[in-house]
């Protein structure tokens, strides 16, 4: 599919690679940028006007959660509106393929609670046309996308295929082991862009049990990695937990001479700062490349799915039970006791982020922290949340603010090359958070607004930096030979618009939703997929297999 030869003229042109911006014309044609010109020399095809606009290549998510989403939603919404033109799924070790029939619900339920997707939505929405990783990069191929998607292959997944209910109780023997190994070199072949796993002890799945990953020992990732060097390409990512940190991953990305991306690091006012992590990875061998979100991570939960809280015991206890049942021992006085302790033991005295935050009827104390409430009524902090979320039939949302806190030490990090921007989450926690503006916002705090940035560092970070390490080839740059997926937009205007909740999910599940400003154009593979800032019909995104093109 073509748009015919089109000449892009007058904006700055920011070509990814973080070199000075320049005025230039850029003539695209089927699916590719063919020249890039002195400004008004360029007099092919159709002459498109973009004064006053900076033009840059599409941006890259490397960090997404659409396995599913994408098959039932190829607009691959809200992303799409803010200058994405490639997303990457698969992370944190999880996915939906490969599955057997008899396993997708426990995969939607591993979903549910790991990642905060409306299980009514997942298994209303996912059409199983596959079971086979290869199958479901078909599935993907065969969906009208309006943009690019690339996906890993996800251990969790894998483990379950591959052990049945034993991938949730024990380890795996070698010749488990070496099939999950087969396995990942055939999705590879197939067009997997790597392999991804999850040591998080946060991740509790189905019925509030570790996910499969987890009881992986690490002796079966560096195994399984193993497929990556046998291959010669594929990236390896990591959600790290206990035996898989930054002196493992170095191990292993010298192991299997691949690159190692994990997440992620943490910027707030405890020690050690996200910097010093990052020092001490920098000083290790191998091509290892942690991931930082450029937003406070900031959830709206609510007690009837407290993903945040699965580090700690007690509400492993609540995410086993079902929905319906779930009251009921929040009321319950022991298992009370049992959270204090737990909560105290594994999220201290974050109370203070803690806050009512969307509510209908405790109105009075919207916006107030459990810390300041549970002073004025003398109790602990987890029984005013608690009490609240009772009386509200745990409705009530609350704000938490994880992660990302410190701004002096999350700006150093953006600033520090060795680091890899990711973690939007695009995809998961639907109803809790909207990260998926994270390229929005990067232009609108980090460079407009604090200067933190440059206008090129930024885009290099959202689209060339990114292109690299996962290996998209010809994408990420403005250049003669990359594909044309570009943006068009005001530095001077570019901003996250005002968030809102919607329910356009299957089975009418809500999620949180914004669109940008400032974004006047986008192309995907030369099609213009948002023109003067509106949504056009075309939907010319590809699966990117093994990294490269059609």
């Amino acid at each position: 599919m073509t748009a015919g030869v089109q000449t892009l003229r007058g904006a700055t042109v920011v070509d990814g690679t973080g070199s000075a911006g320049r005025n230039a014309d850029v003539v695209i044609d089927g699916e590719r940028i063919v020249d890039v010109a002195g400004p008004g020399t360029a007099s092919d095809g159709d002459v498109i006007d973009l004064d006053g606009l900076a033009l840059a290549p599409g941006f890259i998510d490397c960090h997404t959660h659409y396995d599913a989403q994408v098959l039932w939603d190829p607009d691959v919404t809200p992303s799409s509106w803010h200058g994405v033109t490639t997303v990457i799924v698969g992370n944190c070790g999880f996915g939906i393929a490969p599955t057997r029939p008899s396993d997708r619900e426990m995969i939607a339920r591993i979903l549910e609670n790991v990642e905060g997707m409306s299980i009514e939505a997942l298994l209303a929405g996912i059409p199983w046309t596959f079971e086979t990783f290869p199958e479901y990069l078909d599935a993907v191929e065969r969906t009208d996308l309006r943009l690019n998607v690339a996906a890993m292959i996800g251990h969790t997944p894998l483990r379950l295929y591959v052990m049945g209910e034993a991938a949730t109780d024990r380890a795996a023997t070698v010749e488990e082991v070496a099939r999950m190994r087969a396995l990942t070199a055939e999705a590879i072949d197939a067009g997997a862009i790597g392999f991804a796993t999850s040591k998080s002890p946060a991740h509790a799945g189905a019925y509030g049990k570790p996910v499969p990953s987890r009881f992986a020992e690490r002796s079966e990732i560096f195994e399984i990695a193993g497929a990556l060097k046998d291959c010669g390409r594929g990236v390896f990512a990591a959600t790290v937990g206990p035996g898989l940190y930054v002196d493992r991953l170095s191990e292993l990305a010298q192991r299997i001479d691949r690159p190692v991306t994990w997440t992620a690091l943490s910027a707030s006012a405890t020690s050690p700062t996200a910097k010093e992590t990052l020092e001490r990875q920098a000083a290790l061998d191998g091509e290892v490349w942690p991931q930082i979100a450029c937003r406070p991570i900031v959830m709206q939960l609510t007690l009837a799915d407290p993903f945040p809280f699965a580090r700690a015991d007690a509400f492993t206890e609540i995410l086993a039970r079902p929905h319906h049942e779930r009251a009921a021992l929040y009321r319950d006085a022991a298992w009370r006791v049992r959270a204090r302790a737990d909560m105290a033991e594994q999220f201290g005295g974050r109370w203070d982020r803690i806050s009512v935050q969307e509510t209908e009827v405790h109105q009075p104390v919207r916006d107030r922290s459990m810390v300041e409430l549970a002073a004025e009524r003398t109790l602990d902090p987890l029984d005013v949340m608690v009490e609240l979320a009772l009386e509200e039939d745990l409705r009530t949302r609350f704000r938490f603010i994880l992660a990302n806190d410190d701004e002096a030490d999350l700006a150093a990090v953006l600033r520090d090359d060795r680091a890899l921007l990711g973690l939007s989450d695009a995809g998961a926690h639907a109803s809790q958070l909207c990260d998926a503006v994270f390229s929005t916002y990067l232009l609108e705090h980090w460079v407009r607004d604090t200067g933190v940035l440059t206008l090129e560092k930024a885009v290099w970070r959202l689209t060339g930096h990114p292109a690299d390490v996962f290996g998209l080839r010809d994408r990420g740059r403005i250049a003669p030979g990359c594909f044309a997926d570009l943006v068009a937009f005001d530095p001077a205007t570019i901003a996250v618009g005002e968030m809102h909740r919607v329910h356009d999910l299957p089975a009418g599940a809500d999620r949180l939703v914004a669109r940008a400003e400032g974004i006047a154009s986008v192309w995907v593979n030369v099609r213009p997929v948002v023109e003067n800032g509106a949504d056009v019909p075309f939907r010319s995104g590809m699966l990117i297999r093994n990294g490269g093109g059609r």
